[in-house]
């Protein structure tokens, strides 16, 4: 064996054997990027965006029409935090960054359902229209009480 050949050690410290020449890199235990995988190979077209536009966070989850979630985005995950998380610009990067990742399983139109009086109610529409999804419908489904919770009694001075 020649001097310059420097052999691999493991963790113990002992000499690692060295593949005979001509076998394949995998038996030489060198080590192969994965690739991630998505959910099974789905192929949905046409799906459902239910944007969530709080005071405090602006969160996009896209679903296929039965309600599945296939992805998400949030300000947080984008690296956003504090009162930055609900300001319109964050809104239409998190509208755009799920748009993205919902066209790798191939969708190409898409519904959207808001909800909450945030900031990032109509940057997030804009930001998943930018990315190229075609928007079929949009509704908006923000809970409204139609007469409310009982009120307090009276003040008595």
């Amino acid at each position: 064996m020649p001097d310059d050949v420097v052999l691999p050690a493991n963790d113990a410290g002992a000499v690692a054997p060295v593949p005979a020449e001509g076998a394949p890199a995998e038996e030489a235990g060198a080590k192969r990027k994965k690739t991630a995988k998505s959910k099974g190979a789905v192929h949905v077209t046409s799906g459902i965006a239910h944007i969530e536009a709080s005071f405090n966070n602006t969160k996009v989850a896209i679903s296929d029409q039965r309600g599945n979630i296939l992805c998400w985005c949030s300000a947080g995950r984008l690296g956003f935090k504090g009162s930055k998380k609900s300001t319109a610009y964050v809104g239409q990067m998190v509208g755009g960054d799920a748009a993205k990742r919902a066209m790798t399983f191939g969708m190409r139109e898409i519904q959207i359902r808001v909800n909450g009086p945030g900031a990032g109610r109509e940057s997030a529409i804009r930001g998943i229209a930018a990315a190229g999804l075609d928007i079929t419908t949009i509704e908006d489904v923000t809970p409204v009480p139609h007469n409310g919770c009982r009120p307090p009694k009276r003040r008595r001075i």
